[in-house]
Order: structure tokens, then sequence, then C-alpha cells
């Protein structure tokens, strides 16, 4: 069976505050830009959780770990990149407009994709579907590539995905810093989700929120998920007042960016197999703060 590389790392410890760009730049050889782009390809991480920010904040004892592979050059694909992989499976980033898997005519899904390079790459294996983001829905996914591995994850799934956080720019300046909202959601007839605060017949939803920065148009806000149902924090969202931006669905017609504006930006589970604590997280999109800081520049030529 292929079993690629893993990326090793060489670790060095932190003697005094710092940033990180500045601790690397003393340790490592390379010019600034060589030691940014290794850090925009996934390769640092800080007492093993891995860190994309140059001007991440070092405290005396934090282990900063750097790998010395390189990144994965067999897989290309404008809508799907390679987090991590080795024998059991495989965590990608989806862009917007892709499906997780193959609906209906739509030939456009990662698992094909996934599929194709593991061919190209002599791996005898597929890629196994163990969870879902809506086809405008962008950011990390897992997926099995063995059907034990699936089987697994499947089955103790939530035992084994200890932290799983969604960015989303939301409609409306949210008042409230933190909160969670808990009802029960379930499908009418026309497979619209919709919630009620008592049992429906429904799953029960609990989804804990915290908002990262707002304007008096739009909040950008982190969605955190105690439990995994269809739809729902584009649901919670809109039960708030504040619907996801672009949700075409639940929302109001607030589209900044034509898209739907949900970055699924954190994912962190135990190993199926080797139980090895995994923890990955992927930068926030640029245009949901970009959408934040155009707001208050115009809010602040208002005021003037």
């Amino acid at each position: 069976m292929y079993n690629p590389k893993l990326k090793e790392y060489k670790q060095y410890v932190c003697d005094q505050k710092s940033p990180l760009l500045e601790f690397l730049l003393a340790k490592l050889p390379g010019s600034r830009n060589k030691i940014k782009d290794t850090l925009r390809g996934r390769g640092i991480k800080v007492n093993g959780k891995m860190v994309t920010r140059h001007d991440f904040p070092l405290t005396p004892g934090d282990k900063v770990s750097v790998s010395n592979s390189k990144q994965n050059d067999t897989f290309k694909s404008r809508y799907v990149s390679i987090v991590y992989e080795d024998q059991y499976l495989v965590v990608i980033e989806k862009k917007p407009g892709i499906l997780s898997m193959a609906a209906g005519h739509s030939t456009l899904n990662v698992k094909t994709v996934l599929d194709d390079y593991f061919k190209r790459t002599r791996q005898k294996c597929h890629a196994h579907v163990v969870h879902r983001l809506d086809r405008d829905t962008s950011g990390l996914m897992i997926y099995a590539k063995d059907i034990q591995t699936e089987q697994i994850l499947e089955h103790e799934w939530h035992d084994i995905v200890f932290d799983r956080r969604y960015v989303a720019l939301v409609s409306g300046e949210m008042q409230e810093q933190t909160g969670t909202v808990a009802n029960w959601l379930k499908d009418n007839k026309a497979y619209v989700t919709y919630s009620s605060p008592y049992d429906n017949g429904g799953k029960y939803a609990v989804t804990h929120f915290y908002v990262m920065d707002r304007s008096t148009e739009h909040s950008l806000v982190e969605f955190k998920l105690e439990t995994g149902r269809k739809n729902q924090i584009r649901v919670h969202s809109a039960d708030m007042g504040h619907p996801v931006c672009g949700d075409v669905k639940y929302g109001n017609g607030d589209s900044p960016l034509r898209r739907l504006c949900l970055h699924a930006y954190m994912l962190c589970f135990y190993h199926p197999v080797t139980r090895r604590s995994m923890e990955f997280s992927t930068p926030i999109p640029s245009q949901f703060r970009e959408v934040i800081n155009r707001d208050k520049t115009a809010d602040n030529i208002k005021n003037i």
C-alpha cells in the first residue's frame, strides 16, 4: 500500500517573548520570503498546533516545530487543496462551488477529484465520504482512504472529533459578544430546515457563537458546533436575526461577496487508527474581514 512520507519537523524552544517571524528569522537559514512561504504552506507548529500568522506571539517555553518537507506538488486543483495525508485518511480544504460528493448529474465534486489523484499516484484506495459541507461552504474536511477507517469515523464521530469551528460573515451588527443557540431542527416536505424551541420530532442542535469583529452593517462570527446537524449554522444564524451573508435559502438578500460567507476553519480530532491528536486550522477568508473594514471606513466618512 502507498505510504506517503509524513512531514518531518525540527523543534526549537523559545527563550523570550517574540513574534513568530522574528524568532524564525533568528533560528533558520534562508530569506524572510522563504520563511513566510513555510508559514503559508502550513509548515510551522507552535506547541503542536499549526500556525500561519507571522505575528503570532511567542512566550518563553513555547515549542516551535519547523517542517523539513516540501509541499505536495503532485496534487493540483483550483477547488481543492490537501492539508494532510497519510495511508488512512486525507484532510482537505475545499473552495466554495464544489460538492463534497457526486449528486445527480453534477460531476464537479471533491470525491471525484481525490479519486483521480489517488489513481494518478498509484494508490490503491478511494475517497470515502465521512461528513459533508454544502456546495457553497468552504473549508476543512476529512475523507477516509479505506472502508475500515470510514466505519470508525462514522460510528465514533462524536468521540473522535473534539473541536469543529466555522467563521461566517453575517448580516447586521450583533450586540451580544457570546452566546448559545439550542433548539430542534427538522426538514419540511420542501427540504427546508426549520427550528422549534420544543421537540418537534427533529434533532436537537446546539451552536455556540463568539463575535470576532463587527460593523454597523455586518458581523464576523465564530461558530463552534456542539452538534452537527444539516444547515445548523445557517438556520441558527437566521434564528438570531443575523443570517449568513449570501445565503439564498435562509438569508435576507444581503450578499456583499456574491457567495455563501461560511467557512469551516478549524477541525480537531483524534486519528481513528493511531489515536493521535490532530489539529488543523485554515486562515479566515480575507474577503470576510475586508467587508467589515469597508463598512467601518464608510461609517467614519459619514461621521466626519
